[in-house]
């Protein structure tokens, strides 16, 4: 009993770990894995609590987001022609006028928008994503989807709701496509433009977002 507590006061004072049986005394790496465990639940908790269960209270009523979707669409057109000729031939515009994103490790993002059809709300959506992997940060920005076929307005009334990705192909326009668009080439059922990014998070995608119809 003596020459083992002598043998881990040596090992101490070496800085060597010292072996008791099966264990090793690693007192610094434990408490980093349990700072790292409380950290990465915390954020699980944050993501799970802010954009999977958005306060209701928080939320925006029919007529403010009417008002954001108009504004957002204006702007989009403003900046990008091709959205503005998609806009006149597409069957419905889905608009996200502002949507946040953010998290540690694991992220999420939530946000509601409008349908606009014959230039009026013709319903309600959310919009909500989780992602995982090397991230940080929170980011502000909309989307909007250029419906142009009947049956890609179909897919978006799902009762479960639509996840991104399947169904209809999305074409996510950037400048220099946008650039080249017209409504001769324009042969795709959707496209998708950004528009009002801020924040220093990577970059924005589609892919696993969920779009599900909800009352206002």
């Amino acid at each position: 009993m003596v020459r083992g507590c002598l043998r881990e006061a040596a090992s101490a004072k070496a800085g060597v770990p010292y072996r008791y049986g099966a264990f090793v005394i690693k007192k610094e790496e434990t408490m980093m894995r349990t700072f790292r465990l409380i950290a990465v639940l915390s954020v699980i908790g944050f993501a799970a609590s802010t954009f999977m269960s958005p306060d209701p209270a928080r939320a925006a009523s029919a007529a403010e987001l009417n008002r954001d979707v108009k504004i957002a669409l204006e702007r989009l057109y403003a900046k990008s022609p091709a959205a503005k000729t998609l806009g006149e031939k597409a069957k419905g515009i889905l608009v996200f006028p502002g949507i946040t994103k953010g998290g540690f490790m694991v992220g999420g993002q939530y946000g509601e928008g409008a349908l606009i059809k014959e230039g009026k709300a013709a319903g309600y959506y959310s919009t909500v994503q989780v992602s995982y992997g090397l991230q940080a940060g929170v980011q502000k920005y909309g989307y909007a989807l250029f419906l142009m076929s009947d049956s890609a307005l179909k897919w978006i009334d799902k009762s479960d709701g639509w996840e991104v990705g399947t169904g209809p192909t999305i074409v996510v326009m950037d400048e220099g496509a946008s650039g080249s668009l017209t409504t001769t080439t324009a042969q795709s059922e959707i496209y998708a433009f950004f528009f009002d990014q801020k924040g220093l998070m990577g970059g924005l995608g589609l892919q696993g977002t969920k779009i599900t119809k909800m009352k206002k």
